[in-house]
């Protein structure tokens, strides 16, 4: 609620200086009337008129309608009109109050010079005040000083608490804008690794299109049929070639990759291997009709479960099981990895990005992910992968 007022009251700058005005403006109001009803009597600084009365009050209020904007320069207008008000002996109004405002806003706006110098001119107008009544003792002085010193002092701690909010507040944007340039240095690096890994898929996928046309072109007299399955096994793996390079295209890629290596990079077929070597007690569970996939995408599901079980050996604590999951059927493959870890508990990494590694590869195929505790405790790393329609058929 505090903050939405603050933010409000910076968004009307001039009303709010109107409404620090107005409790001053009321209070010459209700004084008001000693003047107007009898002009000549009471003490000598009472017959100055109502006309002079509401005069000498509008020059003292009107610097604090410029207070927030330029404390330094209202109050020295608030003084100026105090010193006139006492080299003319007039005595004290209410609106004199106003030259403790205009101090409270210079101590809590201006650097620690500013705010002495205010805190100076104002007991010094408090000396001027006690020598005009001709009782120039330090009881009296102590007296006036009492109410300086407490708006002063009072200004100061504003002053020192608005620079602390403000420094909390800068630290906290600092830190939302490094987190979010490490998340983005986070993707970015793992663009970088699918696209290496990419690049190994499809130039592997050139590699049996180049060793299936020289098996074509060597069968095609002595084995009609050997060749044609052999461009039929061309076909197949250009257009996965294909579709692998339209993602790598796609994907940003920084550096010279050494890709020397055209071996090809794991797929489902090492995943038993995987969990064997996880390090934590795994099992791999099958459901549904498997269906073949493109290298590309089965890339994505080892690097899922990969990285699932490396987070349970990390995170999960003495003793953690995990189970993954491959469920096929329908229009999605389903890739589930669960422990029985700490969970929740589990304390976070603050340079752990292996959940934006995994949504980069997913998101690639138009999938999605999600890693969260499990309520019974444990994690769970759930991702959907879309079935290319000829595999599923």
């Amino acid at each position: 609620m505090f903050g939405r007022v603050h933010e409000w009251s910076k968004g009307h700058v001039k009303l709010m200086d109107a409404l620090r005005v107005a409790p001053f403006v009321g209070l010459v109001v209700l004084t008001a009337w000693p003047y107007a009803a009898n002009p000549a009597a009471g003490p000598p600084g009472m017959r100055i008129g109502l006309a002079g009365y509401l005069a000498l009050s509008a020059a003292l209020l009107a610097p604090l309608l410029w207070q927030r904007r330029w404390p330094v320069a209202a109050f020295a207008g608030v003084a100026l009109v105090c010193f006139g008000q006492w080299l003319l002996e007039i005595d004290l109004v209410p609106a004199d109050l106003a030259v403790l405002m205009a101090l409270w806003s210079v101590a809590r706006t201006r650097a620690f010079p500013w705010a002495l110098a205010a805190g100076l001119i104002a007991e010094l107008g408090v000396f001027l005040v006690i020598v005009r009544w001709g009782q120039v003792t330090f009881s009296m002085f102590f007296s006036g000083s009492i109410f300086v010193v407490t708006v002063w002092l009072t200004g100061l701690y504003a002053s020192t608490r608005r620079r602390y909010l403000e420094g909390l507040e800068e630290r906290a944007e600092r830190a939302e804008r490094e987190r979010d340039q490490q998340a983005r240095m986070a993707a970015a690096a793992e663009r970088t690794r699918i696209a290496r890994e990419l690049h190994d898929v499809v130039a592997h996928n050139v590699s049996v299109i180049v060793v299936q046309a020289d098996g074509a072109g060597f069968a095609i007299d002595r084995d009609p049929e050997q060749a044609r399955q052999a461009v039929r096994a061309i076909s197949r793996t250009g257009r996965e070639a294909l579709a692998e390079m339209r993602r790598l295209v796609g994907v940003l890629r920084e550096g010279e990759a050494d890709a020397t290596d055209y071996t090809p990079q794991p797929g489902l077929a090492q995943l038993e291997e995987l969990v064997r070597g996880a390090g934590v007690p795994a099992r791999l569970r099958v459901s549904g009709a498997a269906c073949e996939l493109p290298e590309g995408q089965q890339l994505v599901v080892y690097r899922i479960v990969q990285e699932a079980l490396t987070n349970a050996l990390k995170h999960g604590g003495p003793g953690v099981r995990a189970l993954v999951e491959l469920v096929y059927g329908g229009p999605d493959l389903v890739v589930r990895v669960t422990d029985d870890g700490r969970g929740a508990a589990a304390p976070r990494s603050p340079d752990g990005h292996g959940l934006i590694g995994m949504r980069e590869r997913v998101a690639m195929y138009g999938g999605a992910v999600s890693a969260e505790p499990r309520p019974g405790g444990g994690f769970e790393v759930l991702a959907r992968l879309p079935v290319p329609v000829t595999r599923a058929a």
